[in-house]
């Protein structure tokens, strides 16, 4: 089990459901920006709510990005977390460049006659055998809200169909990411928690 929790406190994001959904499991955890606690833990969520724009202004502001970067435990960057974790996210005119730790660049969702943002629960066809689904039955449901996702690609490890297929959940090394919320995904949810954390 993981002693040394922390959620990177990035100004720009509601942190108090994640640490509720840690808590419920039995976890400590630790809400922080400062660089000592951030680099000595164990575990760490990156959520996300608003623009990349934002999101990637306020790490500015904070000196977070340098550290972001530097992290070599395992870190789990949720909704716009995840997105953070891209190349570029293409809102707007212009991509904001983001973290470049996945090999995507985050775009508007394609999703024909469906309406936009993508709300509510979807299933998700995770890889097997990845540590993050481990025991999860295949096409669990998870609740989303985005308007925005990565494709596919080599770093998918769990995939999820609206209009046509995005990428659900990434991994690139000690990287990990969800599009949805596994923090209001009930138990589906609380189980992948509980797996990042015991990874």
């Amino acid at each position: 089990m993981s002693d040394n929790i922390v959620i990177i406190d990035t100004g720009c994001a509601n942190v108090s459901s994640v640490r509720f959904a840690a808590e419920r499991l039995g976890y400590t955890v630790t809400v922080t920006s400062e660089p000592e606690k951030v680099l000595q833990a164990d575990k760490l969520f990156l959520p996300g709510v608003g623009t990349a724009g934002e999101a990637m202004k306020n790490l500015r502001d904070r000196d977070l990005i340098e550290l972001v970067n530097k992290v070599e435990k395992p870190l789990l960057g949720i909704c716009l977390g995840m997105q953070l974790l891209g190349k570029t996210s293409q809102e707007g005119k212009e991509a904001v460049a983001c973290l470049n730790h996945v090999d995507a660049d985050t775009r508007l969702m394609e999703t024909g006659a469906q309406p936009l943002p993508h709300m509510g629960w979807n299933t998700v066809s995770a890889k097997e055998d990845d540590p993050l689904f481990k025991d999860l039955p295949e096409n669990s449901y998870f609740y989303f809200v985005h308007s925005y996702a990565m494709p596919v690609g080599d770093y998918t490890i769990g995939q999820c169909d609206y209009g046509q297929p995005f990428s659900a959940a990434v991994r690139s090394g000690n990287y990990f990411g969800v599009q949805f919320h596994p923090e209001r995904s009930g138990k589906a949810g609380a189980k992948l928690i509980k797996n990042f954390l015991e990874m």
